[in-house]
């Protein structure tokens, strides 16, 4: 995956897990807050993925340009 398509998959992640929390949080529904808890924590995940792989290659892109 690209560093784009992890953080953009990683807001979504975060979104929908957030909705969840929230259904949850309204409905009494344990289940369903936990599981918005941890789409949302893969979805920080992801994005922080992304980051790691942009990090990545400007290093990379700088190293080449400095050859």
């Amino acid at each position: 995956m690209s560093s784009t398509t992890d953080k953009i998959k990683g807001l979504a992640n975060e979104a929908v897990g957030n909705v969840k929390q929230g259904i949850g949080n309204v409905t009494g529904d344990a289940k369903l807050q936990a599981e918005g808890v941890a789409q949302e924590t893969k979805g920080e995940a992801q994005q922080a993925a992304g980051k790691v792989k942009d990090g990545v290659k400007d290093a990379a892109d700088t190293v080449k340009s400095k050859l």
